[in-house]
């Protein structure tokens, strides 16, 4: 997958100058937009994917992960969750939501402190001990496959994994009580 989000800090453990331009830049995305939204681009071993910081910090609301959408799709649906989400609304993992895309549904699942740092990387500017909740949402193709479906297309599971410990949805049973 894509490459950590945070440059390492110095030897002698002290941030280094871009971790405190970084931290700067979120924290002014959060207090003018209500949260930051973080897109790091694809590479060689992965989809690009987007994340926000300061959900939880603002708003007590998990944090959210998107990969495989472009960035200004992922910045959209990000910004649109923390805002439905800050707004009091619940989202169930498992549960289809069509009104974030115009016929495209998106299902949420939780995300396993595993891939936080890989992840999240630079959430840890604003949450040192990695004590955040975090969700990711899933987006099918355009054609209704989603990734851990057979009929997806191939490599479509790499491009979009599910960020759980086993790689498949957890909090409920594919085609039973979820997509």
């Amino acid at each position: 997958m894509s490459a950590v989000t945070v440059e390492p800090a110095t030897d002698d453990g002290q941030e280094t100058e871009a971790d405190q331009r970084l931290r700067e830049w979120i924290v002014a995305q959060a207090e003018a937009r209500g949260n930051a939204v973080v897109a790091v681009p694809p590479d060689d071993h992965g989809a690009g994917y987007a994340f926000t910081v300061c959900a939880w910090a603002m708003h007590g609301v998990p944090e959210a992960v998107v990969v495989g959408l472009p960035d200004e799709l992922a910045t959209v649906l990000l910004d649109a969750y923390v805002d439905r989400a800050a707004n009091g609304e619940r989202f169930e993992f498992g549960v289809l939501y069509d009104d974030f895309f115009d016929g495209v549904p998106v299902t949420f699942e939780k995300v396993a402190r595993g891939h936080y740092p890989e992840f999240f990387g630079s959430a840890f500017l604003v949450y040192p001990e990695g004590d955040f909740p975090a969700v990711q949402i899933i987006v099918p193709t355009p054609d209704g496959h989603w990734p851990w479906s057979p009929s997806a297309p191939r490599g479509f599971a790499q491009w979009q994994p599910v960020l759980t410990v086993n790689g498949l949805p957890e909090n409920w049973t594919p085609g039973t009580d979820g997509p």
